[in-house]
């Protein structure tokens, strides 16, 4: 007798044994909802199961025309020869004899055991199916809800070892089971993936977090999820990508027929069982004055004087976010912004990252990924632009002169913030799993990132506290709020806030560029970002040479150099118009196809010629100095460390250097120095890169 047979006779005995309930209570008919799992759906870590567990909250939101049963069993597996079978268990014979109209399955959790899924995971998908049937046996007519599984956190004492990787695998074959049983499926992930917080012990969803789980299942049995809703990106004003085919979405209740037109078409779309509608728009040429207008039966939403042209986003930290009011040439330039061919949608933090401690409310609010204030989009007028991103207005404004169509640009920079706050979880989860780990105090994080997130936290009242520079944070706060909007590129300024260790940076922008281009789905998504500038910090020499040579190992990104506008003293230079206008440089050559240089001279190689090295760039058109003195910063070695400078002269667009100190060079270095003075620059005055590299002997 095959296993699947013999649980369903199991099933079938056990209705038999103890008769069928009754679903008439007085004269009112309710719909029974059976709630079958681990200790989840017991409410195991809550202060009260009874009313603390998601069935519980479920029954009180669903009301008196339902009655949910809780038959969760802590500790059970979906295996039925794992170390616990639910199939073996009492709870499971309760849920049989309630023979519910609906059961929601959520099992899966327990079979990471070593002692389960290594030995057993053949058997999952039959002995799950297994169990559909043996609801299906207790009542045919039952409706199926399979769940995802609940994450497991970083901070689960297996996690790197086992579980992350076993507890993947698990959530295809629960996905594979729903394919299988034709069930619904519904996600247990989403929700609290973003919410480490809500799970203490890093697998068990407290009070708020079951609430999250029952609210999940409510809307996937009534179908309500709220009525029609679009993402926050789409308001009046709003600039959408030209040239691609665009995905308009949204949500709605279930069934519901959306209609969405724009311009001259006009399409239709069902909302799916998740309460998910998209439809699918040809590519639209740029222009302005648009409407988009969004409904189903009961509702129209409306977005006017809707744009299509360019879209980039503008993020990093705080040089991102530097004002054009701040900015150095900002009363020239502030009265002549007005442009209505520039749209702004300005994300800005509800608290400044300062060194004060925060109000409870706020880190409530944090929790809650909560921290940047609503916005919408916004026409470029003079008072707009003086209170966005310096960079960023110069970046679009040379964008739209060249194009002569709108840009809108998206700002969700954050001062202070590193490299990891930005990176999705689950990347870091595979990657770099041990920067999740005791957060703000591991040695992955600069110190006076920590201190100061710590300052802000000061209040918290929980453990978990989280914070924008936490890792993920300002993934899950402000990359995902915008929904997969279609957008050209991306131009970043960051660094300042992870230069303390060059080797982990290099990893976590790597992980950086394809987190974000995995999110989009672009893997040739264009990524321009600039160079740390000029600052008395040692380690910057190092820093800005690793940046150059990310930019030679990642495709699609330009790097712009900023030394030449760094102030000694202050590491917020004010000097911006250049840095926006070079990295629009980069857009203009890489994807727009014009004809300009994108970048002052990049170290192409270094070659012996008798006691000279003979250097080379790219970008070297008109190769010559800034200030009409003599080439400096040049230096070469025979032991490496052991620099001396070195004289320099320019010939045909090389240079060719020797030092009498050094008779046989073998490296080679420019610029290095924190604060440099270097002025190797090309025709069109833009400065070379910092460098340092080994010289190639004949």
């Amino acid at each position: 007798m095959s296993m699947t047979m013999y649980y369903l006779l199991m099933g079938l005995c056990f209705l038999f044994l103890a008769g069928l309930p009754s679903r008439v209570i007085g004269e009112e008919t309710k719909t029974k909802v059976a709630c079958i799992g681990n200790s989840i759906t017991y409410g195991l870590c809550t202060d009260n199961p009874e009313t603390d567990s998601y069935p519980a909250q479920l029954q009180e939101m669903l009301g008196d025309t339902y009655e949910v049963g809780k038959f969760g069993k802590s500790g059970s597996t979906l295996l039925n020869l794992g170390h616990r079978p639910y199939m073996q268990q009492e709870e499971f014979r309760q849920a049989m004899n309630f023979t519910g109209d609906i059961a929601v399955i959520h099992l899966g959790i327990n079979d990471t055991d070593p002692r389960n899924w290594p030995n057993y995971r053949d058997y999952f998908v039959r002995d799950y199916l297994a169990l559909i049937d043996s609801c299906r046996a207790a009542n045919p007519k039952v409706r199926i809800l399979v769940c995802r599984l609940t994450p497991i956190f970083d901070r689960h004492p297996r996690f790197e070892s086992s579980t992350r990787d076993w507890e993947n695998q698990i959530q295809v074959a629960v996905e594979n089971v729903a394919r299988a049983a034709g069930v619904q499926l519904i996600d247990f992930h989403e929700p609290l993936y973003a919410y480490p917080g809500l799970l203490p012990d890093a697998l068990h969803p407290n009070k708020e977090g079951l609430r999250r789980l029952a609210r999940t299942v409510y809307s996937a049995i009534t179908g309500d999820y709220g009525g029609l809703q679009l993402p926050m990106l789409y308001t009046d004003h709003m600039v959408l990508q030209r040239g691609i085919p665009l995905e308009i979405s949204g949500t709605d209740n279930v069934g519901r027929q959306v209609t969405v037109s724009l311009g001259k078409q006009k399409m239709q779309a069902i909302t799916d069982s998740n309460g998910r509608w998209s439809v699918r728009l040809k590519p639209l040429k740029a222009t302005t004055g648009l409407t988009l207008r969004i409904a189903d039966e009961e509702k129209e939403l409306t977005c006017r004087n809707v744009a299509v042209g360019e879209v980039w986003l503008c993020s990093g930290q705080s040089n991102m976010e530097f004002r054009l009011e701040q900015s150095l040439t900002a009363a020239e330039d502030i009265p002549q912004a007005d442009n209505d061919q520039i749209r702004f949608f300005d994300l800005k933090g509800r608290w400044p990252i300062n060194n004060r401690a925060w109000p409870v409310a706020a880190l409530d609010s944090v929790d809650r990924l909560k921290y940047y204030a609503d916005a919408h989009w916004q026409l470029c007028t003079s008072e707009q632009a003086a209170r966005f991103s310096a960079i960023g207005y110069y970046f679009g404004r040379m964008l739209q002169d060249s194009l002569q169509v709108p840009v809108g640009l998206i700002c969700n920079a954050v001062g202070g913030s590193p490299t990891e706050s930005w990176i999705d979880r689950s990347t870091l989860e595979h990657h770099l799993p041990g920067i999740l780990c005791n957060w703000p105090k591991n040695d992955y994080v600069q110190p006076w990132v920590g201190e100061r997130a710590l300052i802000n936290i000061k209040h918290r009242t929980h453990p978990l506290q989280r914070h924008p520079y936490d890792p993920c944070y300002l993934y899950e706060s402000g990359i995902l709020p915008l929904q997969h909007f279609r957008i050209k590129g991306v131009i970043w300024y960051q660094g300042e806030s992870n230069a303390h260790n060059v080797e982990l940076h290099e990893q976590l922008f790597t992980l950086l560029v394809n987190s974000w281009r995995t999110y989009w789905q672009q893997p040739e998504m264009p990524f321009y970002f600039v160079q740390l500038s000029s600052l008395n910090r040692p380690s910057w020499t190092w820093f800005r040479d690793s940046q150059r040579r990310l930019m030679q190992q990642l495709p699609h990104t330009g790097m712009v150099v900023s030394s030449d506008k760094g102030d000694s003293l202050n590491v917020h230079p004010r000097d911006k118009r250049p840095i926006g206008e070079r990295l629009a440089r980069w857009a203009l050559y890489c994807d727009y196809g014009y004809d300009v240089l994108p970048s002052g001279p990049l170290f192409h190689s270094a070659q012996l010629e008798g006691n000279r090295v003979h250097l080379r760039f790219d970008y070297s058109q008109g190769l010559g100095i800034s200030d009409g003195l003599a080439p400096r910063c040049f230096e070469v070695a025979e032991i490496d460390g052991l620099y001396y400078p070195a004289q320099a002269v320019i010939k045909d667009g090389e240079v060719f250097l020797w030092s009498d100190q050094v008779s046989c060079p073998a490296y080679v270095r420019y610029g290095w120095q924190p604060f440099t003075r270097a002025n190797l620059v090309n025709e069109d005055g833009l400065p070379a890169s910092t460098f340092r590299a080994e010289v190639l002997q004949p």
